[in-house]
């Protein structure tokens, strides 16, 4: 049995239908648009990504160290 669609399907299928030259020239348009931060924004952030996780290290290796203490405290309590 035939397919029936209607108008709108029609249309609706033609435009989902994926055109290479279309996708390209709509990628080479979005890719114009894109502003790439400064040298010295990526060197900033990148030394602020640094700080940040040696701050980050330094604060969950005391938290580690806290409650490793406490634990062997407990743990002697018992045994």
């Amino acid at each position: 049995m035939p397919e029936t669609r209607t108008k709108e399907q029609k249309v609706q299928a033609r435009a989902m239908a994926f055109n290479p030259g279309k996708f390209l020239r709509e990628v080479r348009t979005e890719s114009a648009k894109i502003v790439w931060p400064t040298r010295k924004e990526t060197i900033m952030t990148g030394v602020m990504v640094v700080i940040m996780t040696t701050l980050l290290a330094i604060f969950f290796f005391g938290v580690d160290s806290l409650f490793s203490v406490i634990v062997k405290g407990l743990l002697g309590l018992i045994g």
